[in-house]
């Protein structure tokens, strides 16, 4: 692992796979993927996704028939994406490739001139997030779309909270990090903390999600029926305020084509 992240060493896909199969890892996987598949147009797209983990944003997206490069350092994540791809149609296999290697390094490992850069719940482990979000910038094409996922600092609080956990809840309302699902510290961030920081890198924001406004505190349980109107519900939450405000992640559409700005409009969203 790199000296700028906090994750552990050993294989962390167990967990990942886990908690992938859960309503909140399901929620979390449908809400992006509808995101992105309502700016990214038609098909045929070249998506890098930095951090791919094992693979099950890239086949939602390689079903829309875009075509989509997974990087990620982890070879057990990498080799449980071989695992859940080879459940796919063989056209969708065929759009998605493989490379293991840290995000810092895209431009050497994947290339560049890629319609959209995904890098989802990668930013919350990193001490440091400007070199990975300068290697996620620089390979977009121009015109190209970035998208950002991680942790909601302006939420940490929520969690706790509605489980009853007013210690925590207390504490986490002056956090900036906490201890994540994986046992390590994650840092949170806040929309403006992401506008700035891809305003510096000449970026500028288009639109922004909250993901999970109102199931984050029903931890690990499995998906129940009524899946689908569990996902409208949070869908519709996640594009307005206030409701997006007190999500558990924030997810961030930007554009190299965009005027970076400093600040970032309230009502900038879908």
């Amino acid at each position: 692992m790199s000296a700028n992240t906090w994750l552990p060493d050993g294989d962390l896909s167990a967990a990942y796979a886990r908690h992938g199969a859960t309503l909140r890892g399901a929620l979390r996987h449908a809400l992006v993927a509808r995101a992105l598949l309502a700016h990214l147009p038609g098909q045929g797209q070249r998506v890098l996704d930095v951090g791919g983990g094992d693979g099950h944003q890239a086949a939602q997206l390689a079903r829309a028939g875009h075509r989509v490069s997974v990087l990620d350092p982890d070879a057990g994540m990498l080799e449980r994406a071989r695992q859940r791809l080879a459940g796919e149609p063989e056209p969708v296999r065929a759009r998605i490739t493989l490379i293991e290697g840290r995000g810092e390094d895209a431009a050497e490992l994947a290339g560049g001139d890629f319609d959209l850069v995904c890098c989802h719940g990668v930013l919350m482990y990193l001490e440091d997030p400007v070199p990975l979000l300068t290697a996620v910038v620089a390979a977009a094409r121009p015109g190209g779309l970035i998208s950002v996922l991680t942790k909601n600092a302006d939420a940490l609080a929520m969690r706790p909270a509605l489980e009853g956990r007013w210690a925590d809840a207390l504490e986490m309302m002056r956090a900036r990090t906490e201890v994540g699902n994986l046992g390590v510290r994650t840092r949170a961030h806040t929309v403006a903390d992401l506008h700035e920081l891809l305003s510096d890198l000449g970026v500028g924001v288009v639109a922004w999600y909250g993901v999970r406004v109102f199931t984050d505190h029903l931890g690990e349980i499995p998906v129940p029926e009524g899946f689908d109107q569990i996902l409208q519900a949070e869908w519709e939450a996640g594009r307005c305020d206030p409701y997006r405000g007190v999500a558990r992640m924030i997810h961030l559409i930007a554009s190299t084509a965009a005027p970076a700005a400093k600040t970032i409009e309230k009502d900038a969203g879908a």
